[in-house]
């Protein structure tokens, strides 16, 4: 505000609110190891199960046990950001093979062999129990997956090279179940039998079809509803 004078003479007095306090960014060391420790646990989630020691995490992604508790606190921090991760992934990888594939089910068929790659499967059983689903930040990771992983399904159908009496949920059921070996059973071939069933799936579903399907067509609102541990939401 002003204050005037004697003569004619003005001053300025700062405003007494506070001055915004200047939020630090993380320093890019840290923000290496924070992505070296999701990376080190998602590996150890899926060959050994989410109750795989914290010290075996940290010596993985090769950090002080100091390191991994100041990222990730409790369990549940660091099991919420791998699934945030995979999910990130597999989202990215629907929107970057819809924007480069012209044949709508190459595009299919590529993000199915991708997201077999993320482990879908081995993750899904973390989700149970106590995990919060409902976090804000798995809420807007999901429908963005979910929004990319349908207009993959809706332009295949659309161009007549995806049958159409199948779902995402279809889908989703398929590289889940193929993706989830049992934990630590360390079966060094396991991609190539993924790989294989997987592109017999996909052979199923191109049009046109050659059988008719029981039941209906899933969705991932049937998912959710019914068998909430097969999908990663």
């Amino acid at each position: 505000m002003i204050l005037r004078g004697g003569r004619g003479v003005t001053s300025t007095v700062a405003d007494s609110a506070p001055a915004a306090r200047r939020v630090p960014r993380p320093r890019a060391d840290a923000l290496r190891n924070r992505e070296r420790l999701v990376t080190a646990a998602r590996e150890m989630f899926v060959e050994f199960g989410a109750q795989v020691p914290y010290d075996e995490i940290a010596r993985r992604a090769g950090v002080g046990n100091a390191t991994l508790y100041r990222n990730f606190p409790e369990r549940t921090d660091l099991v919420r950001e791998v699934v945030l991760s995979s999910m990130a992934r597999v989202t990215d990888l629907a929107e970057r093979v819809m924007a480069e594939e012209s044949d709508t089910f190459a595009a299919l068929r590529r993000f199915t062999h991708g997201a077999a790659d993320e482990r879908i499967g081995a993750l899904c059983p973390m989700l149970d129990g106590a995990f919060d689903k409902d976090h804000p930040d798995l809420t807007v990771e999901r429908e963005r997956l979910e929004e990319a992983v349908q207009s993959l399904v809706d332009s295949a159908q659309r161009a007549g090279r995806l049958r159409s009496d199948v779902g995402v949920g279809d889908l989703m059921v398929a590289v889940s179940q193929l993706t989830r070996p049992l934990p630590g059973t360390a079966c060094g071939n396991f991609d190539q039998f993924v790989h294989r069933h997987l592109q017999l799936f996909l052979d199923g579903l191109e049009a046109p079809a050659r059988s008719e399907l029981p039941g209906t067509a899933a969705t991932l609102e049937d998912l959710r509803r019914d068998c909430p541990s097969r999908t990663t939401s």
